[in-house]
């Protein structure tokens, strides 16, 4: 039997076939389930049964990258990354929304890798007054403890969706009459878009941007002025100023 045990240095990582399938049993926000290459025998199938009743995501890992992640515990070729908060869904995001009875603002975060970058972006959402974040279960980071504290305790008041395809709930967002905008290099100035009605800003990874068939279905694609040598600011940045740009239109448009 393998208890609940943490490295100090990844308090969100729980190690041991047993200790995770009982995380998950119990119900705990479980972020990722990490399975050792080839690690397909009984134990694990049971697991693995239990994250797709659950929706939790799975990843095929190397062996190696689980010893580092565990630091020495005993994994048996299986790992999972404990989630700082419960995510929350798209209908909660819209009805937080339609509660307040404001037109919704949500902020769309594509493949962000760094959990410091979207623990920021959570905590300027926050304190922009957005009514969610909507985040894709693959090719990003979840809400890890990390992420947790890089928010600064605002992931308690701030709802995240994890969804399985960012296009086809960005296409779910339009058909509800909400506007896509994209953070792109190649866009309109963002001071000279009207950010005033509902609306998902779409931020793209640090080192890539927005993934092509995400851009493709933005309404409008808007770019910051950049008037020295660097050609990008990080992502977390870039969301905070396009924010409260869209705080400042939707209040003038109060007026």
């Amino acid at each position: 039997m393998y208890s609940d045990k943490r490295d100090k240095h990844n308090d969100d990582v729980i190690a041991g076939r047993n200790a995770v399938y009982e995380a998950l049993k119990s119900g705990r926000p479980v972020d990722s389930v990490l399975i050792a290459k080839g690690n397909t025998g009984g134990p694990v199938g049971r697991i693995v049964s239990l994250c797709r009743e659950k929706g939790v995501t799975i990843k095929d890992v190397s062996p190696a990258k689980l010893d580092a992640l565990c630091a020495g515990l005993n994994h048996q070729g299986v790992a999972a990354i404990a989630a700082a908060h419960e995510y929350s869904t798209v209908e909660d995001i819209l009805k937080r929304a339609e509660k307040k009875k404001e037109p919704p603002f949500i902020i769309i975060a594509d493949e962000i890798n760094d959990p410091h970058n979207l623990g920021a972006i959570i905590r300027t959402a926050e304190a922009a007054g957005a009514h969610g974040i909507i985040i894709p279960k693959r090719g990003a980071v979840g809400l890890t403890a990390a992420v947790g504290k890089a928010s600064c305790g605002a992931l308690e008041y701030m709802p995240v969706a994890r969804v399985s395809n960012l296009v086809s709930t960005v296409e779910e967002l339009k058909k509800m009459n909400i506007w896509i905008y994209g953070a792109e290099m190649s866009g309109q100035p963002y001071y000279q878009t009207d950010f005033s009605g509902a609306c998902a800003l779409v931020i793209g990874s640090e080192g890539f941007g927005i993934s092509r068939l995400l851009r493709e279905k933005c309404d409008f694609l808007v770019s910051l002025p950049m008037r020295g040598k660097i050609e990008s600011l990080n992502a977390s940045v870039a969301a905070g100023i396009l924010m409260y740009e869209i705080v400042r239109r939707r209040e003038s448009a109060l007026k």
